[in-house]
């Protein structure tokens, strides 16, 4: 068990280097040097480095202190020690990097196209082992917490929009500001294509047979903010009744929900799957094709309007 731990930490920080690594280069070799605030803590940084020459590493790690203190009151310090190790290693890399990794001051679009790919990578190695580069996603997970009816993509998008927003007059620049939205847009298809492979509606699908099993259900509630199903099943061959585990996960948070189960009982049994198709709450969104043709209508207004006639 320690050699395992000892694995899965390093694993942890060697995932986290890499896309802190990863991140901090599109930043000093694309974002910053052409005044593109691509939204979160970071493009903040880099408006106040434009206006007071400040170090941006150091600001958004100063940034993300109240952010994280808040996540620790409210999810628990445990859930959050990846998180501070990704933003104090990116923060610092930014800043290293700032004095040798080239910047490339060419054709804008390449700049918002190579910007999106190099945070797009970064960011998904480090969400990978289950860690966030604090800033928007952060905050998000725990606005969502609160505003549970908002799904974390839209409250991420209104944070980093208001951002994007307010450095067009930061820059004195509109398309800037639209450069900026090229590389959330970038960035978000390669986090999506990384984590979720090329079908965001697909996951896996657990099985798990165990005495603990209530347990481990109340830690993916609680840690990984998941749901899980109880099903009532009985042995074929005891003839004990028992009860089995459902539950669904994206690719990403497999490790994370193994690491769960094996903690609680490592002689559980278990069952994992594809699930090719997820609707619903965390997944895909349902599907416009499965409404009615009248609920369709009425969500386009045109019922109000032959009311109004």
């Amino acid at each position: 068990m320690k050699s395992e731990k000892l694995k899965t930490l390093f694993l942890d920080f060697l995932f986290v280097a890499m896309g802190s690594t990863v991140y901090a280069v599109g930043v000093n070799a694309f974002t910053a040097p052409n005044n593109i605030a691509a939204g979160g803590v970071t493009g903040i940084s880099t408006m106040l480095h434009y206006v007071f020459s400040t170090p941006i590493g150091l600001v958004s790690f100063l940034i993300n202190v109240p952010i994280v203190l808040w996540a620790v009151i409210d999810i628990g310090y445990k859930l959050v020690a990846k998180t501070m190790l990704a933003i104090a290693l990116s923060s610092v890399l930014i800043d290293v990097f700032s004095h040798f990794v080239p910047a490339y001051r060419g054709n804008p679009i390449l700049v918002a196209l190579f910007a999106g790919a190099f945070e797009g990578v970064g960011l998904s190695l480090v969400f990978i082992r289950g860690a966030t580069t604090g800033g928007t996603d952060l905050v998000a997970r725990l606005l969502g917490r609160r505003l549970p009816h908002l799904s974390m993509g839209k409250l991420m998008l209104a944070v980093d929009g208001i951002i994007i927003g307010i450095s067009a007059f930061v820059f004195g620049s509109v398309e800037n500001a639209m450069y900026a939205c090229i590389v959330v847009v970038v960035c978000t298809k390669i986090i999506d294509a990384i984590l979720y492979g090329t079908d965001i509606g697909t996951g896996k699908l657990f099985f798990v047979m165990s005495p603990k099993v209530r347990q481990m259900g109340d830690r993916v509630i609680n840690e990984m903010e998941r749901t899980v199903t109880y099903l009532d099943s009985r042995g074929g061959y005891s003839k004990e009744p028992g009860e089995t585990m459902l539950c669904v996960v994206r690719r990403f948070e497999l490790h994370q929900l193994q690491t769960i189960i094996r903690e609680e009982d490592k002689d559980a049994f278990v069952i994992v799957g594809e699930a090719g198709q997820v609707t619903g709450e965390g997944f895909r969104p349902m599907h416009p094709d499965d409404k009615s043709m009248k609920e369709l209508l009425k969500e386009l207004g045109w019922g109000k309007k032959k009311e109004t006639r």
